[in-house]
Order: C-alpha cells, then structure tokens, then sequence
C-alpha cells in the first residue's frame, strides 16, 4: 500500500502514516526499510498487520517532490522591508497600510493626522508597526498580509 508519513516522534522514533486507503498506521524505528528514516510528508509504500505498518520504503518521487516544493515562487507579492521603510518614513499618512492592503486603518491613520495629538499617536503607532514588521518572520509576515485571490 502507499501513503505518506504523518509524524514521527524524534526521541522513540514511532510515528504514524496516513494510507491511501483513508486509515492510519503506526510504525516503529525497526519497520523501516529506507536508509534515511522517516521523514514528515514523504511518500512511501508499505506493508500492513493490523494497524501497523512494515517494511516501509520511501518512493523516489518523494525525493522530486520535496526538491520541487523547496523551489517554490513566495506565496506573497509584499516585502516586509519595504512595509517596514514605508511605515518608518511615511507612517503617520498610513502609506504603509494601504501597501500591506489594511486600507481601513489606513485611512483612519490619515483622519487622526489632521491634529498635533494625532499626528504624536500615529508616529507612536507607524514606529511600532515598523519594529513589528522588522522583527517578525517571514512566514507570519506572508501568513498575515498575504493578498488573496478569490
């Protein structure tokens, strides 16, 4: 049967793999065939015993599609740096928020500029979104502002 291996517990080395037959498995370190062990979300052929699987092999289509999902274009067309510039130099017009598509906030940015105490308010807040956007992964970031096609 082939699958694919769901988790593997890095102290035991058990883990467990979802069949194409809908059903999970679980194996132990000694049920596997490969030379390289288990690794999550490789694709594998393997025999069942019950709930268990043995003699598990990874496919060699598993090697192409892992290379190929590393080589994958960014999911995000917006830069944390230029949304981190953008609100350093430009952060109490909001230009930064309507860069990461977050236009209501943008525009109440722009509204509370209009006084001295708003301008202080949105420099505070342009400057904590600018260290926000700095320390923050590029994961989150994409997670975050990531525009979404419908």
């Amino acid at each position: 049967m082939r699958g694919q291996v769901l988790g593997v517990d890095r102290t035991s080395g058990e883990g467990q793999i979802s069949g194409e037959d809908g059903h999970r498995y679980t194996f132990r370190p000694d049920d596997w065939s490969d030379a390289r062990g288990p690794a999550v979300g490789a694709r594998i052929d393997f025999a069942i015993e019950g709930t268990r699987a043995l003699r598990i092999f990874r496919l060699p289509d598993s090697d192409t599609a892992s290379v190929g999902a590393a080589r994958q274009a960014p999911s995000n067309d917006r830069n944390k740096y230029v949304a981190a510039l953008l609100a350093f130099f430009f952060g109490v017009l909001g230009i930064h928020r309507f860069y990461l598509g977050r236009n209501g906030s943008a525009v109440l940015m722009i509204v509370i500029s209009a006084t001295i105490v708003g301008l202080l308010v949105t420099s505070v807040w342009a400057f904590i979104d600018t260290v926000r956007y700095l320390i923050m992964s590029d994961a989150e970031f994409d997670h975050r502002y990531a525009r979404r096609f419908a």
